[in-house]
Protein backbone atom coordinates (compact mmCIF):
# COMPACT_ATOMS: atom_id res chain seq x y z
CA UNK A 1 0.00 0.00 0.00
CA UNK A 2 1.17 3.46 -0.96
CA UNK A 3 2.38 5.80 2.01
CA UNK A 4 1.05 9.38 1.55
CA UNK A 5 2.66 12.76 3.19
CA UNK A 6 0.20 15.40 4.89
CA UNK A 7 1.95 18.44 6.67
CA UNK A 8 -0.08 19.93 9.69
CA UNK A 9 -0.67 23.49 8.40
CA UNK A 10 -0.39 24.91 12.07
CA UNK A 11 2.94 23.63 13.57
CA UNK A 12 4.48 22.59 10.04
CA UNK A 13 4.54 18.76 11.01
CA UNK A 14 5.06 16.22 8.75
CA UNK A 15 3.09 12.66 8.89
CA UNK A 16 3.63 9.23 6.66
CA UNK A 17 -0.09 7.95 6.03
CA UNK A 18 -0.89 4.43 4.22
CA UNK A 19 -3.53 4.66 1.90
CA UNK A 20 -4.79 2.19 -0.53
CA UNK A 21 -4.92 3.73 -4.55
CA UNK A 22 -8.56 4.29 -3.98
CA UNK A 23 -9.30 6.14 -0.57
CA UNK A 24 -9.76 9.80 -1.17
CA UNK A 25 -6.24 11.51 0.08
CA UNK A 26 -7.36 13.74 3.17
CA UNK A 27 -5.85 13.15 6.55
CA UNK A 28 -8.08 14.77 9.36
CA UNK A 29 -6.46 14.17 13.05
CA UNK A 30 -8.20 13.77 16.49
CA UNK A 31 -8.96 17.88 16.12
CA UNK A 32 -10.61 17.84 13.36
CA UNK A 33 -7.77 19.72 11.67
CA UNK A 34 -7.39 18.62 8.02
CA UNK A 35 -3.72 18.14 7.07
CA UNK A 36 -2.37 19.56 3.76
CA UNK A 37 -1.45 16.86 1.74
CA UNK A 38 2.41 16.76 0.80
CA UNK A 39 3.32 16.10 -3.07
CA UNK A 40 6.87 14.97 -3.99
CA UNK A 41 8.70 12.93 -6.81
CA UNK A 42 8.72 9.25 -6.66
CA UNK A 43 11.59 7.53 -5.49
CA UNK A 44 11.37 4.67 -8.31
CA UNK A 45 14.55 3.28 -9.36
CA UNK A 46 15.02 1.54 -12.62
CA UNK A 47 17.73 -0.60 -14.43
CA UNK A 48 20.18 0.35 -11.25
CA UNK A 49 21.83 -2.91 -10.77
CA UNK A 50 23.29 -4.48 -14.30
CA UNK A 51 24.25 -8.13 -14.27
CA UNK A 52 26.93 -8.59 -17.01
CA UNK A 53 25.69 -12.35 -17.24
CA UNK A 54 22.44 -12.03 -17.72
CA UNK A 55 21.60 -11.88 -21.40
CA UNK A 56 17.53 -11.64 -20.67
CA UNK A 57 18.54 -8.20 -19.23
CA UNK A 58 20.76 -7.03 -22.05
CA UNK A 59 18.14 -7.89 -24.40
CA UNK A 60 15.88 -6.05 -22.24
CA UNK A 61 17.47 -2.82 -22.06
CA UNK A 62 18.94 -2.53 -25.69
CA UNK A 63 15.58 -3.05 -26.82
CA UNK A 64 14.52 0.35 -24.47
CA UNK A 65 17.67 2.25 -25.93
CA UNK A 66 17.46 5.28 -27.61
CA UNK A 67 20.85 5.43 -29.92
CA UNK A 68 22.64 4.38 -32.64
CA UNK A 69 23.60 0.71 -33.03
CA UNK A 70 27.46 1.83 -32.23
CA UNK A 71 25.75 2.48 -28.65
CA UNK A 72 24.70 -0.63 -28.46
CA UNK A 73 28.10 -2.16 -29.39
CA UNK A 74 29.51 0.28 -27.44
CA UNK A 75 27.40 -1.46 -24.02
CA UNK A 76 28.22 -4.60 -25.05
CA UNK A 77 31.73 -4.30 -25.09
CA UNK A 78 31.53 -2.70 -21.80
CA UNK A 79 29.36 -5.68 -20.53
CA UNK A 80 31.70 -7.98 -22.19
CA UNK A 81 34.90 -5.46 -20.07
CA UNK A 82 32.99 -6.18 -16.50
CA UNK A 83 32.74 -10.36 -17.62
CA UNK A 84 35.82 -10.73 -18.45
CA UNK A 85 37.29 -8.84 -14.84
CA UNK A 86 35.22 -11.11 -12.90
CA UNK A 87 37.15 -14.33 -14.62
CA UNK A 88 40.60 -14.13 -15.45
CA UNK A 89 41.13 -11.55 -17.94
CA UNK A 90 38.85 -13.46 -20.43
CA UNK A 91 35.33 -12.97 -21.04
CA UNK A 92 33.96 -16.74 -21.80
CA UNK A 93 30.77 -15.77 -23.41
CA UNK A 94 33.28 -13.31 -26.26
CA UNK A 95 35.12 -16.67 -26.51
CA UNK A 96 32.00 -19.18 -26.85
CA UNK A 97 31.02 -16.86 -29.88
CA UNK A 98 34.68 -17.36 -31.29
CA UNK A 99 34.46 -20.93 -30.88
CA UNK A 100 31.39 -20.78 -32.78
CA UNK A 101 32.25 -18.65 -35.62
CA UNK A 102 35.77 -20.45 -36.38
CA UNK A 103 33.74 -24.36 -36.31
CA UNK A 104 31.19 -22.62 -38.55
CA UNK A 105 33.37 -20.46 -40.95
CA UNK A 106 36.47 -22.35 -40.62
CA UNK A 107 38.76 -20.06 -39.80
CA UNK A 108 39.26 -17.37 -36.80
CA UNK A 109 37.28 -14.67 -35.84
CA UNK A 110 38.95 -11.19 -37.48
CA UNK A 111 38.83 -10.03 -33.41
CA UNK A 112 40.16 -13.22 -32.79
CA UNK A 113 43.00 -13.16 -34.59
CA UNK A 114 46.89 -11.76 -33.97
CA UNK A 115 46.78 -8.38 -34.61
CA UNK A 116 50.18 -8.01 -37.20
CA UNK A 117 51.37 -4.95 -39.15
CA UNK A 118 54.05 -5.98 -41.97
CA UNK A 119 56.51 -4.25 -43.86
CA UNK A 120 59.16 -5.14 -45.99
CA UNK A 121 61.37 -3.80 -43.40
CA UNK A 122 59.56 -3.97 -39.74
CA UNK A 123 57.28 -6.45 -38.28
CA UNK A 124 54.88 -5.28 -35.49
CA UNK A 125 52.66 -7.49 -33.07
CA UNK A 126 49.85 -5.50 -31.60
CA UNK A 127 48.53 -7.58 -29.16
Amino acid sequence: MPIYIFKNPKTEEYKEIVQTMNEEHIYIDEFGLQWQRVFTIPNASIDTKEDAWNHNQFVEKTGKMKGTVGDVLDYSAELSSKRAESNGGEDPVKRQAFNDYEKKVGKKHISDRKKTIETSRIKVDLD
